[in-house]
């Protein structure tokens, strides 16, 4: 008696022992099944980013035209992020549910291959009701993703009018605009988590019918001796069983859908097509000639916006353009930097047509010191380096005191390794348009292109921009955007642009005399 006891002690003994090790397994698995599943969704989001972060710079000018800022920026966070996390959680679930339908399907087809055809019966039901359900739900998951993209660009939007929005009192109407999106975004959100809902119960009836077929026809099965009860009740086990991983599949639905969504914003995105590239040419400086050749140009189809220029402009020359808002002076100087091409005739530096030459070569050659200045949040030497990545720290300071700019930055707190926050806001629009400046100056162009930058500040800082301006303008080929008459007087040539066309050119002497459009708005401005 001792000795049986004993014998069943130790076969108790390593029965545990065996059940401690495959649970340890088991719990190992799955540390480095979830860790691996992390890894790659990690991967996959920190890849998309890349993807989508290196095709912004791909895609032509008039992409973002047709997108919102804030649209992409949801693209870029909120649907790589989803797509990224849903995976993660999608996979591991999905998998397990999947190898336990696979071996549920195997015991019942081995228990009773009749049972198993009166099972199979409700499967086409299960594939109908996930197609149909799942199909309305997705056109509301993809309408979800849609309306949060634009509600971030509204939020965007908001976010840099602050000031606007408070000095106009117009908080109450904004407040209502936001909840208008917010509202829209609710219903479509609601839409598609009840829809992916529905399937679950659905799918819970099919799986009762199932059950029933089987108890009918199992028990006839008994009646006539072809099936032993044992074994139709544990086929109408492994019947409820089976539902597991289906209201598994089926509770995924949501995640699923959200995923297909976010995929279908990001892909499309990232199939948009790509600026392309000419490299038969290469501009070798430096630039002695630019000649526009009767070019025409349209944003639209059937809707020019330049539509005869004509133009030819010497090494050292200095044009600048003037006309009333809308006149085509930006969108001549985005068709001399080839933000977008000529749809006419062509545009000749150095007797090569640009669209030939690869857009890096081009733009090499090109300095920009813009009315709306830009910079980013960095260091102050970072910004100014921007115009020319592999400037010393010489050449740096020297760009800053030819701008007038070494002064104002050694009065910051850290200097030239001060941060500048987000728009700058830390320094005040004078010193930022003296930074673009120092930058240009580092870039050391053949050509600039040069709008009026002294709105908003003081007369001091005004005379200082503008000497930085005039000394950086030396020896250079520059296009000057006039806002101000008085400040183009010396020009070699001005162009007084009206939809589209150059109306009058010539200097600013033989543009009086002509009394035409030139002189019209020069006494405007100097009888305001």
């Amino acid at each position: 008696m001792t000795s049986q006891t004993s014998l069943d002690f130790n076969y108790v003994l390593q029965t545990a022992l065996l059940l401690t090790a495959l649970y340890i397994f088991l719990a190992l698995s799955k540390i480095i099944v979830e860790r691996l599943l992390v890894r790659l969704s990690q991967s996959l989001i920190k890849i998309m980013r890349t993807e989508v972060s290196e095709k912004i710079k791909k895609v032509p000018f008039s992409f973002f035209d047709q997108h919102s800022t804030g649209d992409l920026l949801s693209r870029i966070t909120n649907d790589v992020e989803a797509i990224g996390r849903n995976v993660q959680l999608s996979v591991s679930q999905i998998v397990n549910s999947m190898l336990m339908f696979a071996g549920i399907i195997i015991m019942m087809v081995f228990i009773s291959p009749i049972l198993f055809l009166v099972f199979f019966i409700t499967v086409p039901l299960n594939i109908l009701a996930t197609k149909i359900i799942m199909g309305r739900s997705q056109k509301y998951f993809r309408a979800k993703s849609e309306r949060l993209g634009a509600m971030v660009g509204y939020v965007e939007e908001n976010f840099t009018g602050t000031d606007l929005i408070k000095a106009y009192n117009y908080q109450d109407q904004s407040n209502e605009e936001f909840r208008a999106f917010n509202d829209r975004l609710f219903d479509v959100s609601y839409r598609a988590s009840f829809m992916a809902g529905i399937l679950n119960p659905v799918m819970t009836f099919i799986g009762n019918v199932a059950y029933v077929l089987i108890a009918i026809v199992g028990g006839l099965l008994v009646v006539n001796g072809t099936i032993m009860v044992g074994d139709v009740l544990a086929f109408m086990q492994y019947s409820q069983n089976i539902r597991r991983p289906i209201d598994v599949i089926a509770e995924m639905a949501n995640t699923l859908q959200e995923t297909i969504a976010s995929s279908n914003r990001v892909f499309q995105f990232l199939d948009a097509p790509e600026e392309v590239e000419n490299t038969s040419h290469r501009i070798e400086g430096p630039i002695e000639e630019i000649k526009l050749d009767h070019i025409g140009f349209e944003y639209e189809q059937g809707q020019p916006v330049i539509r005869d220029l004509t133009l030819t402009v010497q090494q050292g020359e200095t044009v600048a353009i003037v006309g009333h808002t809308g006149a085509g002076k930006t969108t001549l100087v985005n068709l001399l930097l080839r933000f977008y091409d000529v749809t006419r005739n062509q545009i000749l530096i150095n007797g090569i047509d640009i669209r030939t030459v690869p857009r890096d070569n081009l733009r090499s050659f090109f300095g920009m010191v813009l009315q709306d200045t830009w910079l980013t949040q960095g260091t102050v030497y970072d910004n100014i380096l921007y115009g020319k990545v592999d400037a010393t720290e010489d050449e740096v300071i020297q760009a800053s005191k030819q701008a007038h700019a070494h002064h104002f930055i050694e009065t910051l707190p850290n200097g030239y390794r001060t941060v500048l926050n987000e728009d700058a806001t830390n320094i005040s629009q004078g010193q930022r348009q003296l930074l673009t400046i120092a930058r240009a100056f580092v870039s050391d162009p053949d050509i600039l292109i040069l709008d009026e930058a002294t709105s908003s500040v003081d007369t001091r800082t005004e005379q200082l921009i503008q000497q930085a301006m005039a000394n950086l303008m030396k020896g250079r080929t520059n296009f000057v955007i006039a806002h101000r008459l008085s400040t183009i007087v010396d020009a070699d040539k001005i162009l007084v642009m009206d939809q589209g066309d150059i109306v009058e050119q010539g200097s600013h002497k033989e543009l009086l005399a002509k009394n035409g459009i030139y002189t019209e708005l020069y006494n405007s401005q100097f009888s305001e």
